[in-house]
């Protein structure tokens, strides 16, 4: 194998695919990024039997092979060479080492068999749309802040998606939830997912192909089985294996009878909680919302720290309610909401809030009261 490509053209995917790689591998070829060489690209892979990330880029390439070598070390290396570099990858016959030159450096690094690599893609996956990348980054942020990171509920480390509706639509539905929060966010269903099983997409897929969609326009091609989920965009595919669980049923914690209505600016809202929050025990987060009508007071005690209240002025006209919130979790809530005015439904201190939008109807927020 022999090939040249710029600095700036490999190291750009080799941060996406080493991204993948754990530091720790009880399985030293999952430490390994496989780097096949075709005619006129280079192809790179990485995984960690659970996910991998093929993502290919166009190369000089003098003869075609495989190998596959330490996937850190070699972004590394690449990441300090000087810019505009041109970067020279060659394996001698059955050789043990792949060379890396670079101007007056080279590097030798020891390689591992290419039948050893485990391969994750390639299945054919019956359920196939396709997403904006600008639908698939509002879904995932949206609920990603609600997934659960308590591994013995496995089945809440991930985000729920499938087919539903919504009344009379039918929708794509994302769901997600810890316990103490729950984000659900829907769009029109796009065409070929009527018939998609639900799925539960692991936290770490959800959190790499945030950071691979991050920048990109293009439309995420998204193929599905009930054991495998797979985006492909640009020159880049991921798979990954879903969550094999049952995702409980989140319907039953979504409040229906939420009577006292509150509208809040959400930005002066969010401050103000913010604020007030810094008083409050790093433990517990805890702050409280006292509604009367016209004005909402903020307000947080510490045993060490003292005190805080802030006053604001809300749409309200209801029963005057005291409840108390994690303010973590308030703010990431907050966070969500694009427009200017959010609605919380509270019914009483102890039953969950509903949190909306008030200009966009296709995200609700479920969050649950803490003793203050």
């Amino acid at each position: 194998m022999k090939l040249t490509i710029e600095r700036e053209a490999l190291l750009g995917p080799l941060a996406h695919v080493q991204s993948v790689v754990e530091r720790r591998n009880t399985i030293p070829v999952l430490a390994n990024v496989l780097i096949r060489a075709e005619k006129g690209s280079l192809g790179l892979t990485a995984t960690d039997m659970d996910l991998d990330i093929v993502e290919t880029v166009e190369a000089d390439v003098g003869a075609k092979g495989a190998v596959t070598a330490p996937a850190h070390t070699i972004y590394d290396i690449v990441r300090k060479l000087p810019e505009g570099a041109q970067v020279e990858l060659v394996r001698q016959g059955d050789g043990e080492r792949m060379t890396i030159k670079s101007g007056r450096s080279s590097f030798a690094l020891a390689t591992l068999p290419v039948e050893e690599f485990p391969a994750l893609s390639g299945d054919k996956l019956p359920h196939q749309f396709v997403l904006q990348a600008a639908e698939l980054r509002a879904l995932i942020d949206r609920t990603r802040f609600a997934i659960s990171t308590e591994e013995t509920r496995y089945y809440l480390n991930g985000i729920f998606v499938h087919a539903t509706k919504n009344g009379e639509v039918l929708v794509l539905r994302a769901v997600a939830t810890d316990g103490h929060r729950l984000a659900r966010v829907e769009m029109p269903l796009p065409d070929g997912a009527a018939g998609m099983p639900g799925v539960i997409v692991p936290r770490k897929a959800v959190n790499e192909l945030r950071k691979l969609i991050d920048e990109s326009e293009d439309s995420v091609a998204i193929s599905l089985s009930d054991t495998k989920i797979r985006f492909a965009f640009g020159s880049i595919v991921l798979t990954s294996k879903l969550i094999d669980g049952t995702f409980p049923d989140y319907e039953r914690v979504i409040p229906t009878n939420n009577d006292k209505l509150m509208e809040v600016h959400c930005k002066g809202f969010a401050a103000a909680v913010d604020r007030v929050a810094t008083i409050s025990t790093e433990k517990s987060r805890a702050v409280k919302l006292s509604a009367q009508p016209g004005t909402l007071t903020v307000s947080a005690n510490s045993p060490d720290s003292g005190n805080a209240t802030e006053e604001i002025e809300v749409g309200y006209t209801a029963a005057p309610i005291e409840i108390g919130f994690n303010a973590r979790y308030l703010l990431d809530i907050t966070e969500q909401i694009e427009g200017e005015h959010a609605q919380f439904a509270m019914a009483d201190a102890a039953s969950p809030t509903l949190v909306r939008d008030v200009a966009d109807a296709s995200a609700i927020y479920v969050l649950m009261p803490m003793r203050v």
